[in-house]
């Protein structure tokens, strides 16, 4: 259980639940009545931690920089809104809502202090020696300790303290298909043609002129070649194409209202007041 020597290390600082998961800020510690044990701890929750939700201190330790505590983050996002600018103590329908919320017995929290298993704790209405309901108020960033013989007023205000929270805001995908088109090219073809040639007999070719008959029929045939266009196509690597992300910063303006705590004096008779 946290002390009350540990109270100034948990204030202001990240709280994580079981399973490490970070809740928000510490913001005020609640301590009980009876026993003077810190009991509740207030945490700043939301997109701007604009929320302050009430977790239990039961079994909440201090690990390195930050406050762990025994119950899940989403039931600590749900739990019931109770006004922490009470005066510093809770009422028994706060307290009740919030056990109840917690799963936390009404009647084994309120154990006698002499019962072994429940040691540090009392029953409603009675107090243990050296704790005082004033010793036992709210501490933390607009409520303070008013111990007894103190005559000074604390006056405190609230301050702002913007953070981000990473969500989701789109999706990209590559997407590959196929479409037709046409494409022109000009290449070269040859063919072949029929000339007809004539060359006068000589005394070389005199021989196989006269070989044949003198007068007869004859037919000579010549096969003609010609080319055509024949169209191939292969599939050929390219390029290639992959998503990346990359991250911008870019300045947004936050506005956010605080309350500040103001001191008057009243002297009675008007004739000398101030105001801090």
């Amino acid at each position: 259980m946290i002390t009350r020597e540990q109270i100034p290390n948990v204030l202001d600082h990240p709280v994580y639940d079981a399973d490490g998961s970070k809740v928000g800020d510490a913001q005020h510690v609640f301590f009980d009545d009876a026993s003077g044990q810190p009991e509740w701890v207030t945490v700043k929750t939301g997109l701007f931690g604009t929320s302050e939700s009430f977790v239990p201190m039961r079994g909440a330790h201090m690990v390195a920089d930050y406050l762990e505590v025994t119950v899940s983050k989403d039931r600590i996002k749900h739990a019931p809104n109770v006004d922490v600018d009470s005066g510093g103590h809770l009422s028994e329908d706060e307290e009740h809502r919030l056990y109840e919320h917690y799963g936390i017995d009404w009647d084994e929290a309120w154990q006698r202090v002499n019962d072994p298993d429940q040691a540090g704790w009392a029953s409603p209405g009675e107090e243990l020696p050296g704790n005082t309901a004033a010793e036992a108020a709210a501490v933390g960033g607009t409520t303070a300790d008013m111990r007894s013989g103190d005559d000074a007023m604390t006056r405190s205000e609230e301050q702002m303290h913007v953070g981000v929270e990473r969500q989701e805001v789109g999706r990209a995908r590559l997407r590959k298909y196929v479409v037709t088109e046409e494409q022109q090219q000009t290449i070269p073809i040859r063919h072949e043609e029929v000339r007809v040639v004539r060359e006068p007999i000589t005394d070389a070719d005199m021989g196989d002129a006269l070989s044949g008959p003198e007068i007869s029929e004859a037919e000579r045939e010549v096969t003609l070649f010609a080319e055509t266009p024949v169209v191939e196509t292969r599939a050929e690597p390219v390029e290639r194409v992959r998503l990346s992300t990359e991250e911008v910063t870019e300045e947004e303006t936050v506005t956010g209202t605080v309350r500040k705590e103001r001191i008057e004096t009243d002297f009675g008779d008007d004739e000398e007041a101030g105001r801090t």
